[in-house]
């Protein structure tokens, strides 16, 4: 049997024999939708929730947040039809900008702006790259209920009119992403998105959680605070193409979207497998490693302890995260970085060191990518280039009757055990 797994732009394969038996961990096949354009500017004008359009068609100032190149968003469907319903709505050109919405990523500079933008937006229309880092760009705003300090991005704070633009997706302590997060996270300052992301450790901020997630209710104060009054979201299937648009209140648009999400991504499995064999998902997904965590977070959840799980993520631009890189270098093993972030605490970036070793080291991890042998090696990872050297490797010991499985689209999939 021969396994295509999704691994950057392209794909990696691997033969298993034929008398292992293996189950495939995907979700239902959900078509694209045949008319995305038509499909989001329905929604436009179907808005959920309630939506102050006196105050919109007053404006003389709309700021878009849309997200970085690590986030699958199909802006060439979103935006047309977005910009169509604000000339609608009497908005020139000049008073409209995009605040590129990186969170503590690295800004992306103008010549990489085609990966998230079309041309002919370019063009037309102001675009900035936010730095969580670069004081100069943020103002304090106040602090949430919990204390946390909210330091966003100036200019998209003062405009008049604020909307966000993204994906609804499994998040794996946010519960899922979309609504107010492209802003409440990706347009803030460090030391605020510090502070929300520690509530990670809390066990009720969890994968596919919404309601009661102490995390996600933070990030839905911000965006209050913030006072963004719409959001446009995309529901994707596995080949990233629009399924489902929703746009409106960013609340009414997450009540309606999650389980829209759920219906494509969860998948129920009847218990652990002894080895799995998973991708991340290919680009942007695994585009680095900070990425990529999510993919391996999820598989994770469906291996026993001491089982094997294949991971196949190409990374082609390495770690990700500067913090994350330094921190881990001298490591010794995944225990020694669990143990130096209890003693440390929680800092942003380091976090991702702390969330790969807390499933890897309960697992044999086997880690199928293109970045640097060597990085590799230092960020604690066991690299191997080939998927099949992998797949081999994890079959030698094969026994009768150990339960295999392969998960496509890991950073897209809930997987969970079925208790029942």
């Amino acid at each position: 049997m021969e396994v295509r797994l999704p691994f950057g732009k392209s794909y990696q394969t691997a033969i298993i024999p034929d008398h292992i038996s293996v189950d495939f961990i995907d979700p239902p096949e959900v078509a694209a939708a045949a008319d995305p354009l038509g499909l989001v500017s329905t929604a436009l004008e179907n808005l959920l929730g309630e939506v102050d359009l006196a105050a919109l068609s007053q404006a003389r100032s709309v700021a878009i947040a849309i997200n970085d190149k690590t986030r699958p968003v199909p802006h060439r469907h979103l935006l047309p039809p977005l910009l169509d319903f604000l000339v609608g709505a009497g908005i020139p050109t000049e008073a409209i900008t995009f605040y590129i919405a990186v969170g503590t990523h690295p800004p992306m500079w103008a010549d990489e702006f085609d990966l998230v933008l079309p041309v002919e937006i370019q063009e037309r229309y102001r675009v900035i790259s936010h730095d969580s880092e670069d004081e100069r760009l943020l103002v304090n705003i106040g602090k949430t209920g919990r204390g946390t300090p909210v330091w966003t991005n100036a200019a998209f704070f003062h405009s008049d009119f604020k909307i966000v633009v993204g994906n609804i997706e499994p998040h794996q302590f946010m519960g899922f992403s979309g609504g107010v997060k492209s802003a409440a996270v990706g347009l803030s300052g460090i030391e605020t998105i510090n502070k929300n992301h520690a509530l990670m450790t809390d066990p009720a901020s969890g994968l596919g959680k919404f309601a009661g997630n102490p995390a996600r209710a933070e990030i839905e104060e911000i965006g209050q605070m913030i006072e963004i009054q719409l959001a446009l979201n995309a529901v994707l299937n596995q080949d990233k193409a629009i399924v489902h648009a929703l746009a409106g209140d960013p609340g009414a648009v997450m009540k309606a979207g999650i389980p829209l999400s759920k219906a494509i991504c969860q998948v129920a499995v009847a218990e652990p497998y002894d080895i799995l064999i998973a991708s991340v998902g290919g680009y942007p997904k695994d585009i680095n490693i900070y990425q990529s965590q999510k993919g391996l977070f999820h598989a994770a959840r469906v291996v026993r302890d001491g089982g094997t799980l294949i991971l196949a993520a190409e990374c082609s631009e390495g770690g990700g995260s500067p913090h994350y890189e330094e921190w881990i270098v001298g490591k010794t093993s995944h225990e020694d970085v669990l143990q130096k972030f209890k003693e440390e605490g929680f800092r942003i970036g380091i976090h991702k060191g702390y969330l790969i070793a807390k499933d890897a080291a309960r697992l044999t991890l086997m880690f199928c990518t293109a970045m640097d042998y060597h990085q590799a090696k230092e960020l604690l990872f066991n690299p191997l280039d080939n998927l099949q050297t992998a797949v081999d490797m994890a079959l030698s010991d094969y026994q009768p009757g150990q339960r295999v499985g392969v998960l496509t689209h890991a950073a897209a999939t809930i997987p969970y055990i079925d208790e029942k």
